[in-house]
């Protein structure tokens, strides 16, 4: 069956790569934009497939409108992909009030509220693929790009929950979390906080490094695209799903220093229970459950 996309960040990077490979495959793609001019490729190609849709994802009036001219264009949204973003570096302290709220707004608040305004659509019809790409910055924190990564933490921690939301409504939510890709999010999208002294080794060796020119990353967006396609078509996708071998690799030794730590701690950990509390037991779901002594 033919799918309806409903793709933000289209016109760039990572969005555009897999807007071409869902048109490409036979799906339909409203593709939103900022500059809808930059899509018109996509029109002259696909005048049947592409609904180009101008977009800025930090405006509610325009997310409303955006997605119920799909609706009444298509006729339903199969897969949501919250993908328009941009980067940001420096240290914590040298952000502008004005560079963290815009970070905030369109990295974590627009994809909520994009997303909160598709659910009912998805609900009525009883299916539905939500893909948020957020990063393995999502997952790993680094020095330099704290403020993007405290919004790609926060959407990943939205989708978890949601995700448990919408399993019985015939809903899957998948957060997409790429390592680093040859798009131009290290380059042309990457904005910059002023530099600050004592920040040498640390956050202002990444911002050399990305605006260097020399940051060549592993990943290649049209293979993501076609992965992306594959796992909308899986019947049991994934709830997170790292790209690129350097993501799984940063994961991966994330989680063990993770895991060792917590194994260090947990007497500490554990000394803090009420006197009541007895222990844990797991239940057939795999949650916890407090067990109290009588």
């Amino acid at each position: 069956m033919t799918k309806i996309w409903f793709i933000t960040g289209s016109s760039r990077g990572l969005g555009r790569s897999l807007t071409a490979a869902v048109l490409a495959k036979g799906d339909k793609v409203a593709a939103t934009a900022r500059n809808t001019d930059q899509l018109q490729d996509f029109v002259d190609q696909y005048p049947n497939q592409v609904l180009p849709i101008k977009l800025d994802v930090t405006k509610q009036d325009e997310i409303n409108t955006a997605i119920e001219n799909t609706i009444q264009y298509f006729g339903r949204i199969d897969v949501l992909v919250n993908n328009a973003g941009f980067g940001i570096t420096g240290a914590a302290e040298a952000y502008t009030d004005e560079q963290v709220r815009d970070q905030l707004e369109t990295n974590l608040n627009a994809p909520i509220a994009i997303t909160r305004a598709v659910i009912p659509h998805m609900r009525k019809q009883g299916s539905g693929h939500i893909l948020q790409i957020s990063s393995i910055g999502g997952r790993v924190g680094a020095a330099g790009v704290t403020i993007y990564q405290a919004a790609k933490f926060g959407l990943s921690g939205f989708s978890e929950g949601l995700a448990q939301e919408l399993d019985p409504l015939g809903i899957k939510v998948t957060v997409v979390e790429p390592g680093g890709f040859r798009t131009d999010w290290a380059g042309d999208s990457m904005t910059y906080a002023k530099s600050i002294a004592g920040y040498e080794t640390t956050v202002e060796k990444r911002a050399n490094y990305f605006k260097s020119g020399e940051f060549k990353p592993l990943g290649d967006p049209d293979k993501a695209a076609k992965v992306m396609i594959d796992i909308v078509d899986h019947p049991q996708p994934p709830l997170h799903l790292i790209l690129g071998s350097e993501g799984v690799a940063i994961v991966k030794a994330s989680e063990g220093a993770k895991l060792a730590e917590l194994e260090k701690w947990t007497p500490i950990s554990i000394s803090t229970d009420h006197d009541e509390a007895e222990n844990f037991f797991e239940s057939e779901q795999g949650k916890s459950y407090l067990k109290l002594k009588k």
